[in-house]
Parts: C-alpha cells; structure tokens; sequence
C-alpha cells in the first residue's frame, strides 16, 4: 500500500516541483547572499569607525603605543603566531587573538595595517580628541590636534584648534574646487584650442595652402590663446599660494609631531567624539564623494565617477550600435533568406559565436577595429595628427564596437525566435489588404517583435556591461585624465580611453599596492557595477513591457 502511494506521489509530479522550488529557493538565498557580503563589506567601510589608543607590551621588546582602527579580528594558533617568529610563550590557551589594525600615518610607519596580538594590547581606550584626517597623499593620519598655523605662524592650539581647522578646511575646500575648475575646464579649453590650431598648421602645410595670410590668422588665434593662458596662470599662481597658506601639527601617539599643509587633507573629523546623526552625516558624505569624486592614491581613496561614467556611456553607445545590426541580421535572416543549408549553417555560426572567450573578441578589436580600421581611418582622415593616432589606438569607439560585436548573436537569436512566434497568418492579411511587405514588415512584424527585440538588448548589456577581459585591449585604462564627454567640440570624443567599473575592479583588488586599503573598495565597486546593470536592465525591461502594452492590440 505504502510502495503503491509512493509511486503514485511520484506519478502526480510532485517530486519535480519541490525540486524545482528548492532549486529557485536556492539560487535565490545564494544571490541574496552574495550581495548581502558585497553591501555589508562594500558600503561599511564608508562609516567613520571609532578610533583606539593602545599600550602594545610585547614580550622582551620595548612599549609602544598604537593609535587605530580595528578592522579585523581573528583567532590563530598559538603554534603558528610562534612560528612566524612572535615571542610567544610556550604555556597557555591553544589559540590567541590576531587583529588587523588601520594604524594610518603611512610616512611614519611605512604601512597603512599592521598585524597586532590582542592579548598584547592594553590599556585600551577611545579619547574624544583623538582625529582621522584623510589625506590626498600618504593615506589617513590618527593623532591629536596640537596646533593650526597660517603661514607657520600659530593661530590657535589646544582647545580651539579644532574649531580653527574646520573653519579653515572650509576654505581649502572651496580653493580647491576653484583650482580644479580653473586645471580641468579653462585651461582644457585653452589646450585643446592649442592643439587644435596646430593640426590646422599642419593640415594647410599638407594641402599645400598655408599662405602667409592663414599663417596670420592661426598666430592672432594662438596668440590670443596663450594670452588668455597666461592671465589664468597668474590666478593660478594665486590660488596656489592661497591654498598653501595653512597647515595644521598634530602628533602620534608615540609622540612625533608631523606638520601638515591643509591643501593635502580631504577630510578631518573625531570619531570618538561624534553621535550616530553626525557620524551618518559623515558617511552618507563619503558615499557621495565615492560616487562622484576622481580617484587617488592608486584608485584606493577618492571616487570612481569615472570609472562610473566610462561604464554608463560605453554600454549605451554599445546598445546603440549592437541593436540595429542584430535586427537587421534577425530580419534578413527570417523574412528574407531562402531557408536551406546555408542559411541554417549560418545560424550555426551564430550561435556558436555566442560561446567564443570573450578575449578573442579583445584581440580581434584590437587587430581588426584599432589597427586596420583605426589606422586606415587615420592616414584618410585625419593625416596632420600622424604619426600620433587618433583612432588608430584603443577607445571609447573600439570597445563598444568590440562589446558590439560579442554581444550581437545574443540580440539576433531574441529577435529571431520573436519574429518567429508572429503567426503566417498576421503576414497574409497584411498582404491581402494591399500592403507591401517592406509595408508589412515596418508597421506590422517588427513592432510585434519589437518586446523579443528589447529582450536581446536587456541579455547584450548583462553579457557586455560586466566584461573585463577585451576592454583591457580596446580601450579600457587604468586612470583616465579626463572624460569622453566635454566642452570642447565635437564634445563627445570617441577616441579618448575611459575608465570602466569592471576593470576597476580587478585593478584595485589584484595590481594595488596597498591590498588591504583597497578591499573594501574591491566591495563597494562590485555593488556599484550590479546596481549599473541593474539599473540599465530595469530601464530596458520598463521600454520593453510598455512596448508590449502598445502593441497588445496586434497579438489578438
């Protein structure tokens, strides 16, 4: 009885469904969970964690006091703290504590972290006064305040140094955006409008018509340029010298005075010191300046905007380019080819395209797009600029034409089987009606198709957006000075090197030289490129669901 309803529980196709449930459950706990360690690791390291003051008593060596942040902490055995040369005694529990400390202050220790016992660390306390400056260079600094000097003479210690510094970092705040302006955009323009009118000289002496009144003419614009750059240059001169003006003493907790230029700290706070509204206002400051600041200190402080940007703009011009190509191929392939070996080899070939590494897309880029294609446009088009390239060498153009092309067998295969689901029947009355079939093909199949189409275009970015690999050939670099998009005409430059989320990532977590300073980055770049996918796919499937709302009307 009991084989017989067990063999029927099986028979009823319930087996197949508690399968299939616990293989969704699963698979959707496993991605929960990995962006639940991505978030936590990512976005935590943004809070402006509390800071210890520590005696370090290890045994047989002198004492001394460590000023940081806990970032880590683990039990080891005492075997192995032992044999990695720690005077550790021979009697007591199994296992001790290790704890991975951010003691900062880089150009007096040498190091960013360092590896601490626990059981060796006492007297542990959290001062008030303790601060974290954040630096352009060189990393944090953990100390104390001593004094705030203009023009190194003091102008308040003690007490009211602290009130002094914010007041004055203020200032170095707005003077450095007046400086990055003046740097990035003014004297940008005026560089471009130089090389500008020296591809004009060069492109006249070429043609054979560099007479001496076109030689005139570039000389007044030249010289107005460098005019226009020297007044620049002495406000320049200015601002500099205003934003060095003040520096700040602090010391160590071991008693070294180290003095500062305030035009090299980013941020100065008190962590020890500050409530959980001041602290989130401090986080929520530094997750902005990480979305929308340029990065420094090898890409493991400062922002990724970027690196953001480079990924936003190369996967849209990507989706521009992949998605007509892919429908036209769906197109001919489906309402015009002759169905017959070739045709059906040719599909072969598309879909196996679709399984190619995508380094050999890389390489292909950059011997095919760059070399040949980059180079010939060159030599036609733009001769004055050689032998320096112009689209002879990798770019934003080259790596979404290469994403293009690795992902245009995703978009062919969604169309096809879209224009393959509108029924023969859609087609016929359409012609019986008196409509051509370009007539019938442009108002009829390809809006029907168009949610399939959409469909390809939402796989090409999830397939594209996240490639690392052909990106490093084409284009992709470790820090762009500027972005492709500017002031200067023609404003969007394609030929210009971007930044791009995933190769950020592998440069700061694989190429750093600071390993532990950059992990938590590694976290929060990871997140951002998830949210960017996400957030172009939502777009696509919010366009695709509209389009297949429209055009209801047509299925029925």
């Amino acid at each position: 009885m009991k084989k017989d309803s067990l063999k029927g529980w099986f028979k009823s196709g319930a087996p197949g469904v508690w399968i299939s449930g616990g293989a969704v459950a699963m698979a959707v706990i496993m991605t929960v969970g990995l962006l639940a360690v991505i978030a936590v690791r990512g976005l935590g390291h943004f809070w402006p964690a509390d800071l210890i003051q520590a005696t370090y008593k290890v045994p047989g060596q002198g004492d001394h006091v460590i000023i940081g942040e806990v970032v880590q902490k683990e039990e080891v055995p005492r075997a192995r703290l032992k044999g990695a040369g720690l005077p550790v005694p021979e009697e007591g529990p199994e296992f001790m504590t290790r704890e991975l400390v951010k003691v900062g202050n880089r150009d007096l220790n040498g190091s960013d972290f360092t590896w601490l016992v626990g059981e060796w660390l006492v007297d542990q306390q959290k001062p008030a006064d303790l601060i974290a400056l954040e630096r352009r260079e060189w990393g944090n600094f953990y100390g104390y305040l001593v004094s705030v000097k203009e023009e190194g003479r003091v102008v308040a210690e003690g007490a009211g140094a602290w009130a002094e510094l914010q007041a004055r970092l203020k200032r170095a705040d707005q003077l450095a955006s007046e400086l990055q302006t003046l740097e990035k955009k003014d004297i940008g323009a005026i560089n471009h409008g130089l090389e500008r009118l020296r591809l004009q000289t060069r492109k006249l002496e070429l043609d054979g018509k560099l007479d001496a009144a076109a030689q005139a003419d570039i000389e007044a614009d030249r010289a107005e340029l460098n005019n226009r750059y020297k007044a620049i240059e002495e406000r320049l001169t200015g601002l500099h010298q205003a934003f060095s003006r003040d520096s700040l003493v602090a010391r160590d907790g071991n008693g070294r005075e180290v003095e500062i230029n305030l035009s090299k700290v980013v941020h100065a706070y008190q962590p020890n010191g500050m409530s959980v509204m001041t602290k989130m206002g401090v986080y929520f400051s530094k997750v902005w300046e990480f979305l929308s600041d340029d990065p420094r200190e090898a890409n493991t402080e400062g922002g990724i905007f970027p690196a953001i940007f480079g990924t936003v703009m190369m996967t849209l011009i990507m989706a521009v380019i992949v998605t007509p190509f892919g429908v036209l191929a769906a197109v001919y392939l489906r309402e015009y080819a002759k169905q017959g070996p070739v045709t059906r080899l040719i599909r072969i070939a598309v879909n196996n395209l679709a399984g190619v590494p995508a380094i050999v897309y890389g390489v292909f880029g950059l011997g095919f797009f760059v070399y040949v294609l980059g180079g010939s446009i060159d030599r036609l088009f733009f001769p004055e600029a050689l032998p320096a390239p112009t689209l002879g060498t990798p770019g934003l153009l080259w790596a979404s034409l290469t994403l293009a092309l690795l992902a245009v067998p995703v978009v062919i295969v969604a169309t096809e089987e879209g224009l393959a689901r509108i029924p023969r029947t859609v087609r016929e009355g359409s012609l019986a009606l008196g409509a051509t079939k370009a007539e019938t093909l442009w108002k009829i199949v390809l809006p029907m198709a168009s949610p399939a189409m959409m469909t390809g275009m939402i796989l090409a970015v999830a397939r594209a957006a996240g490639e690392v690999a052909p990106l490093m050939l084409v284009g992709v670099v470790k820090l762009a000075p500027s972005l492709p998009v500017d002031g200067n005409y023609p404003y969007l430059h394609l030929d210009q090197k971007i930044m791009h989320l995933g190769f950020h990532i592998y440069d700061v977590g694989f190429q750093s030289p600071n390993v532990e300073a950059a992990r938590p980055l590694v976290y929060a770049t990871a997140l951002l490129l998830v949210l960017v996918i996400a957030t172009l796919n939502l777009s696509a499937v919010w366009i695709r669901n509209h389009l297949r709302e429209k055009y209801k009307a047509l299925d029925s």
